[in-house]
């Protein structure tokens, strides 16, 4: 990212995974900053990574081109209003908070140049996925700073509207644990059929790990992925008949969806 200056107003995972995978892609430390209340959060991240950090957030956004926002949601109106008086018009503010409107965030911190985020927590591992949307403020160079700087934990998706952040939000945001409950699900199934626990959770963690890739490497869809290895009359085929006469296919339609009703919910909240 040449020499742009990425400031992260908190110094929580996200941003600590943020600031691994930049590192990792080679941005010089001397372009990092963090700044956060923990003294023990930014010693961890000085020892890890050698950037400069702050406790004072006003010192740490001077002459930031790109300024993460990555606090709790409950803080941010505190966080943006006393940051407002000391940014300028062009830098660029990426929020990562879940369920902060950007007209809010604008509203608070006195300036337009917004990006909202949503990652989720394999971004911990730099294998997250993110829905990004930009006002229209946001120039096509901070577009791709924005893109640049999460694709250090992940996949990057734009969005051209922000009311699919809560899509995303139930999709990807909320995601991991549906596959956490899934890999919970069949380990205790596969614990009653005999297994030991411990070999039944491996089975489990390592097939899914497995599917997710071979889906994510292959040009077919899940779809066609499935039929492949479901020979008809077969083992496979007799788990999926039960699975979608259980009704798994709406289940899963339904759980989204109130997940992506409870976001609209916390952003009217959040937002007020």
């Amino acid at each position: 990212m040449g020499n742009t200056q990425i400031t992260f107003i908190g110094a929580g995972n996200m941003a600590a995974s943020l600031i691994g995978g930049l590192c990792k892609q080679g941005v010089n430390a001397e372009h990092i900053r963090a700044s956060d209340p923990g003294v023990a959060q930014l010693e961890a991240l000085q020892n890890a990574y050698a950037i400069k950090t702050f406790t004072d957030n006003s010192l740490a956004v001077k002459d930031a081109d790109i300024i993460v926002l990555a606090v709790k949601p409950q803080i941010m109106r505190q966080v943006c209003e006393q940051l407002a008086p000391h940014l300028t018009e062009q830098q660029l503010l990426i929020s990562i908070a879940a369920g902060i409107t950007s007209l809010s965030l604008s509203r608070w911190l006195g300036a337009n140049k917004i990006i909202r985020c949503m990652p989720n927590t394999p971004a911990l591992i730099q294998q997250g996925v993110s829905g990004l949307y930009a006002t229209e403020h946001v120039t096509a160079q901070q577009r791709e700073q924005a893109e640049l700087l999460l694709s250090a934990v992940g996949l990057v998706v734009w969005l051209d509207t922000e009311e699919l952040i809560d899509a995303v939000t139930a999709v990807s945001g909320s995601g991991p644990a549906y596959f956490f409950l899934l890999i919970e699900a069949i380990t205790q199934a596969g614990v009653k059929l005999g297994l030991p626990e411990d070999i039944a959770a491996q089975l489990a963690k390592y097939t899914a790990q497995g599917a997710a890739s071979m889906a994510c490497q292959s040009a077919l869809d899940a779809t066609q992925l499935r039929l492949q290895v479901t020979s008809p009359n077969g083992t496979t085929e007799a788990a999926i008949d039960a699975f979608q006469q259980g009704g798994f296919n709406q289940l899963v339609d339904t759980a989204v969806r109130s997940a992506a009703s409870r976001s609209q919910e916390l952003a009217q909240q959040l937002s007020s």
